[in-house]
């Protein structure tokens, strides 16, 4: 007998729904709960984020780069929730997470233009670099059409979580928040960032971590040649990128 198409391959499936999708949804809220955290008193305007970043460049850098770096741990939780809800209401799973994903790209652009105006201010001055910023705000790129979809895909993709199954009502509500999280260049923090975050990690760490146990415990010397190998990539990587 043959494995039918949707489990052709359960052990690749099995393995990112525990590893990579559990390990993401476990990682992602803090870090983006920690990005927010950093920058809470620096106010919500580009005029604000630039002014504390001359103030406090460190602050502020590393308050931007974990946001980017949970941004990109969301696309392996979203995609492993959106599997979980597929089981049973594909359709929900479908423009949830299309629409959540959409919008994860265009939060990823913006950490690009965020780090841009932030190499503005260090160089030409808060003063200059505001300038540009504010006179290039409104110019069109293909990811302002992007930036409805995060808002409404987390509440899709919430709704399509309950009805599943996959989260219960808190967890789902919690989710369903995400969509008050600001979007935009160099966007500070808010109460409703930190409501927002705060609700992501109620609906994604539990599940991670239920997904995490979900098998036998790896052996420790696995879990340290996959620690090796990972640091030693991106530490190759940011070389090279470095002499790039």
């Amino acid at each position: 007998m043959t494995d039918s198409p949707a489990r052709a391959f359960p052990v690749a499936e099995d393995a990112f729904d525990r590893w990579i999708a559990g390990t993401a949804m476990v990682l992602a809220p803090p870090t983006l709960l920690a990005a927010v955290l950093t920058r809470f008193d620096a106010g919500l305007l580009f005029t604000a984020q630039l002014a504390a970043h001359a103030e406090s460049p460190g602050r502020m850098t590393v308050s931007y780069t974990l946001f980017a770096l949970g941004t990109v741990l969301l696309l392996p939780a979203v995609l492993g929730l959106a599997r979980r809800i597929g089981a049973t209401r594909r359709g929900w799973a479908l423009w949830g997470g299309a629409l959540v994903v959409l919008g994860l790209f265009t939060r990823t652009f913006h950490a690009g233009a965020d780090y841009l105006a932030f190499q503005f201010a260090d160089v030409l001055g808060v003063q200059a670099a505001g300038d540009v910023v504010g006179d290039t705000y409104g110019a069109f790129h293909v990811f302002r059409s992007f930036s409805v979809a995060i808002m409404f895909g987390w509440i899709v993709l919430a709704i399509g979580a309950r009805l599943s199954g996959a989260l219960g009502w808190v967890g789902a509500v919690g989710l369903g928040l995400m969509s008050a999280l600001p979007l935009g260049v160099l966007k500070g923090a808010t109460v409703f960032s930190l409501v927002a975050v705060g609700g992501l990690a109620v609906a994604l760490v539990p599940l991670g971590l239920k997904a995490c146990r979900s098998g036998p415990a790896p052996r420790a010397g696995t879990v340290a040649r996959w620690i090796g190998l990972i640091v030693g990539v991106s530490a190759l990587a940011t070389v090279l990128g470095q002499l790039g």
